[in-house]
This record gives C-alpha cells, structure tokens and sequence, in this order.
C-alpha cells in the first residue's frame, strides 16, 4: 500500500488535475479513497471504475455512475453494483443469470426488483448459495414457495427474511405441511453421521464449529428456527413454546421479541442463563412488575442491560446507578426525563445518579452550571462536555480534579485555543487528553506540536490543518504509517508538495510494478 498516495486521495484540498492524475495510477486502495470524494466528477468516476472495477460499489452507492457508463461484459461487478442500487438495466440482470461464476449470480440474487424471469432462473439455480441468498430477500410469494426447497440452507434463508409470509415462518418452525429437506451443507460435503470439529485444521473447510448431520440436518435446522424466532414476521403463537426449549440458543433469540405475553416474559427471567434474562431485561415491551424483578437478579450484565431499557421507571434506575456500572453513557430513560425529572435527578443525593444526568447534552444552564461544580469528579467528567460551559468554569473544573477530568475537558467544543494549550503542559501528561486536543477544532500549533510526542495522538495531529506547514511536510516521512496518511491527508499541504508527491509515487509505484 502506499500511503502517501493514500492520503493525498482523502485530501480534501487536492486540486481536481491531481485526482486525475491519481485516478491514472490507482490501485484498489488508492481508489477506494478516491471514491469518497465529495468532489469527484462524473468523468472521474467513470475512469476511476475503468481503473479500478471493485470502486463501482461505493460510487454506484452515492449516485455517481449511470447505465450509460457500464459495459456490463466487461464490467460485471459495475453492473452488479448498479442492480443493487435499482440503477441498472434488465437485460443485465438476465446476462448475469447466465454467469459461469456462481459469485456474480449470488450477488446479483440479492439485488431488488429483479424481473420475474431472473428469478425464477436464480431459484432454480444449481448452486445452492445463489437460491440462499435470493431467498434472503425474497418476495413474499418466492419465499413461500422457496419454504419448500429440498435444501435446509436455503430454507434457513427464507425464515430470516422478513417479508416471508407468517403462516410460512410458522410452518417453518413446527415442520407441518412442508416436505422434509433432503441435503444441508455438511451432509453435501460429509458422510453422515458427521459433527464438525470445531478445532477443525482443513484450511479449505467452510462448515461452521460444530456443524452436524445425523440424516436430519440438525445444525442447519436449528438456525432455521432460531432465525425464524428472530423474525418479527414470525407469528407470537408459534414461538412462545420455545420460552421452555433445551437450546439455550432457541430461548436467547426469543427474549429480545417484543410481542411476547408477559407469562412467557416471567419464564424468561427465570431462565438459568445470564445472557437470557439479558437481554428480556432491555426488551421495551417487558412490564413494570417484571422490571422489578430484573432489578433484583444477581447477574450484573442484567441489570446492566436493565437500566438501558427505556421504560425502567427512574426509581428503579436510580436504585441500579450504584450496582449495574453503567458507565459513560446516555441512558434513553435519562434522555427522555421531563423537566421536573431532571430536577429531581440534578438534586440526588447519589453522585452516580447526577454522573448519569450529566451525560445529556441539553440541559438547562442552571442545571448544568450547578453539576459543572459539583463536589464528586465523575459527576464532572459526566458534564464537562456539555456545550456552552465557560472557559474559566472549564478552567476550575482542571483545578479542582485534574487528571480525571483533562480528557472530557479537552473534548469540549467550547474549549478555547489557550485552554488547549495548557491542557497538553498538564504534568505528568494525559494521554487521552493528547488525543482530543489532537482531534479539536480550536487547537493551535504549539498544542499539536505536544500531542505529536504522544504515540497514539500524533497520527490524529498530523492531519490537523493547523499544524504547521514544514512539519506536515516533515511528517510525510514519518515510520508509522498513520502518521504518513494523515499528513499526506492534511489540507494544509501545500499545493506545490501535492503535485510533485503525486508525480514522484507515482513514477516509484510504475517502478515497483512487475
């Protein structure tokens, strides 16, 4: 990879006859970048395509490339790429039913819209990775009929689909009126009975740890209806058995649904495994008693998961801000707490109760004023981001409680050039802090020249605009690679530098080529 080129092709400020010139050499990962520029023209990103095939997905995504523009022969992954954003033509879609590659015909089964012909050749096809991947995204009438298909992987497919019809999902689960499939994928590549080693060494192996065929396709089977209990479409009659299944894989996947009667809820919480009752404990649609319950449960991700369900009732919640360890997060209970509420939270006397109210960034500037000098530094970590904070309340905020709060203080949008400036001479030095004044908008010369010590902060601060210009120019010869990018990427570069690195990497880059 090269990485000066790299960079210059994220570099905003590169003129438009230097993106010529690097459409003229690129490689994959040079036009990968060049393909996210908000500036590339239409010519450009036509040779960029003609260089580069594989830079037609990411184009194609964002509108840059026409019908008109692709050989769909000669450009199969262009004209894919066109499909699936609902911007090519029929007639390709039908050349590529007939590709030899079953890779072509699998991407093309997950385009949109496809005409009625193509998919019946797709569902007929005779790699069963191709009828997988259409029955994924599938229309109702496909996906009821593709139910059927004498493949378990392909039935798999079908119970993740979403618009599969519900009476399908349900006969998908309980096997009632469906013919019984007659191959999965181990017993196509393994005499059975056979269970996968999932220490397997075969480098060309593609069966999943633990895959198994006894004649039943059982492994296959078993993500069918785990992905059928986490389809919504999936009827809530024909899954609330699996509350009591032996698979702890089946009961995990029907904890998150969000239909389920709160009897099926109760045996949930009861479950014997964490990560169940984990995830029934952030599922919306549990009611109050249960939340209760849940706030009690000795399993810490529970509660964890608890307090991040949007409707746990805030005397719950703050009951769980001293034992779930939430964390530096904004809670949506915390989000969505009315007026009169954040009162309440701002005047608790828990700390880890205000830490978590200090994570919402609209505040009232007399609540946020008030926890900007609150006694307890989490408290002030948890506010120091907020905008509008003055620089001499951030200022107190560094005196009061250094090194705990440098970091949140240094990620202020409001923080001033000066205040960033004697954030990065805090003795001994925060590293976290060097990252943030790198990353910040307002931070000056000499604050950057200080995160280019830090190992970690001197990628980010090469690509500053305000770094100096002999420094940038410096950095392009750095030994970590980062570094090189993120100059080569700074906009700051000089024009005159731009041109004459495109010329000389690009003549060494013909050079290196066989």
């Amino acid at each position: 990879m090269n990485h000066v080129l790299c960079g210059l092709a994220a570099n905003t400020a590169l003129p438009s006859e230097l993106v010529d010139r690097l459409v003229a050499v690129a490689d994959a990962d040079i036009a990968a970048e060049l393909a996210g520029r908000a500036d590339l023209s239409h010519a450009q990103a036509v040779a960029l395509v003609s260089r580069v095939e594989e830079s037609a997905g990411r184009l194609a995504d964002e509108g840059r490339l026409t019908a008109a523009d692709i050989d769909p022969a000669a450009q199969p992954h262009a004209a894919l790429a066109l499909l699936h954003v609902g911007a090519g033509r029929p007639e390709w879609a039908r050349l590529l039913a007939a590709d030899p590659l079953a890779k072509h015909r699998e991407e093309l089964a997950a385009c949109p819209d496809l005409p009625r012909d193509v998919v019946e050749l797709l569902a007929a096809d005779s790699d069963v990775g191709v009828v997988a991947e259409l029955a994924l995204c599938a229309t109702p009438d496909v996906a009821a009929r593709l139910a059927g298909h004498p493949h378990a992987e392909v039935r798999r497919a079908v119970a993740a689909n979403e618009a599969t019809p519900s009476a399908v999902l349900a006969a998908l689960i309980s096997g009632e009126g469906l013919p019984p499939a007659q191959r999965c994928l181990v017993c196509d590549r393994e005499e059975t009975p056979f269970v996968h080693d999932p220490q397997c060494a075969r480098l060309d192996c593609v069966l999943l740890p633990g895959a198994s065929c006894d004649g039943s396709h059982e492994s296959t089977m078993h993500d069918m209806r785990q992905a059928a209990l986490r389809n919504p479409a999936t009827p809530t009659e024909a899954v609330i058995a699996f509350a009591d299944h032996p698979s702890t894989l089946l009961r995990w996947a029907l904890a998150a649904r969000p239909d389920l009667p709160s009897e099926v809820c109760g045996r949930l919480a009861a479950d014997g495994t964490p990560g169940v009752r984990a995830d029934l404990a952030e599922n919306p649609s549990i009611d109050e008693a249960l939340i209760r319950v849940l706030a009690a449960d000795r399993g810490h991700e529970v509660r964890r998961r608890l307090a991040h369900n949007p409707r746990v009732p805030l005397d719950v919640l703050i009951d769980l801000a001293d034992t779930a360890k939430i964390g530096a997060t904004l809670l949506p209970r915390i989000a969505a707490a009315s007026p009169m509420e954040t009162v309440e939270l701002a005047r608790s006397a828990n700390p880890a109760v205000r830490m978590l109210l200090g994570q919402r960034r609209d505040l009232p500037a007399e609540i946020r004023d008030a926890l900007a000098i609150d006694p307890d530094a989490k408290v002030v970590k948890s506010i120091a981001g907020h905008p509008g904070l003055s620089e001499a309340r951030l200022r107190t905020m560094v005196a009061r409680h250094g090194a705990r709060v440098l970091a949140k203080v240094a990620a202020n949008p409001d923080a001033t050039p000066a205040l960033l400036e004697d954030l990065t001479q805090h003795q001994p030095p925060v590293q976290k802090a060097l990252r943030e004044v790198a990353r910040h908008h307002n931070a000056t010369a000499p604050a950057l020249l200080t995160c280019l010590t830090d190992r970690r902060a001197r990628p980010i601060a090469a690509g500053h605009p305000a770094l100096p210009t002999p420094v940038i120019v410096e950095l392009l010869t750095d030994t970590d690679w980062q570094v090189v990018e993120a100059a080569a990427a700074n906009p700051s570069l000089p024009r005159a530098v731009m041109s004459d690195l495109v010329s000389r990497e690009a003549r060494a880059a013909r050079t290196r080529t066989p």
